[in-house]
């Protein structure tokens, strides 16, 4: 069996997220993992198992999502993959890239580190096809002032504080590399960067932040909160819909081969 590695984008807008649902409730649900199964099965006629970098929840967006599945197709080079799965699937859902990877090749176990981006659009009204893919602020954020928090987030402890209450892992410390805020033409970015994030954790977190920030927190204050594991000090949890998960970083062993 050949292991072959995705890189796919979609528009989170009209998904259930990222998982595939089964079983009673779970209806006609529209998944990107279940879509992209679907796909699969018809190439190969039979099922096949995609495995997912993570899971992202309803509404929110990719740009780098990674995967991996295992076909018994050998006659197909890899990167035929693109164009075979793309003629079956909706134009909210791509897949950008497709390559032979090691047969021990993990998306979700070997990841080393997960990009995450919040887009904001500051100052203006957002044009009506903006608002599927950003959040509306009111006011022109202190960006110093942010980036002071940002830069106490640096290293391992325990996020809490940024915790959806359903969140169900077994230890909630996560290594967080670095976090920012910067402008990308007429909008505001937030962008994060660590091994792994719990359920809403980048949403909890850049409310958070800008919840503090408007508040004028002073830094050292702001990264005595962030660490206290005091769920109820956080800030709002923002809305799905300017969030995007950026790309998924693998170690070299495990980049893409040709193939």
């Amino acid at each position: 069996m050949r292991n072959i590695r995705l890189v796919i984008a979609y528009d989170g807008t009209d998904f259930c997220g990222w998982q595939r649902q089964s079983g009673p409730g779970a209806g006609g649900a529209r998944t990107v993992q279940g879509l992209l199964e679907r796909a699969l099965k018809k190439i190969h006629r039979g099922p096949v198992h995609l495995t997912g970098s993570g899971r992202t929840d309803s509404g929110v967006h990719a740009a780098g999502q990674a995967a991996n599945f295992y076909t018994g197709i050998q006659h197909m080079d890899a990167q035929r993959f693109v164009p075979a799965l793309n003629g079956l699937l909706p134009r909210d859902l791509r897949v950008v890239s497709a390559a032979a990877a090691p047969t021990s090749f993990h998306a979700r176990f070997d990841a080393r580190s997960r990009t995450y981006r919040y887009f904001f659009i500051c100052g203006r009204r957002a044009l009506p096809f903006e608002s599927r893919f950003a959040l509306q602020l009111r006011r022109a954020p202190d960006l110093a002032l942010l980036n002071g928090y940002c830069r106490l987030l640096r290293g391992e402890f325990d996020c809490t504080v940024f915790a959806s209450p359903g969140d169900a892992s077994k230890s909630r410390r996560r290594y967080i590399f670095n976090a920012s805020f910067f402008m990308e033409g007429e909008k505001l970015v937030f962008e994060i960067r660590a091994n792994a994030f719990l359920w809403k954790m980048v949403r909890s977190l850049a409310g958070t932040l800008l919840f503090y920030e408007e508040k004028k927190t002073a830094p050292a204050d702001f990264g005595r909160l962030a660490i206290s594991g005091r769920r109820e000090l956080a800030g709002p949890t923002l809305p799905p819909q300017g969030l995007f998960l950026w790309k998924v970083e693998y170690a070299p062993v495990f980049r893409a081969q040709s193939g």
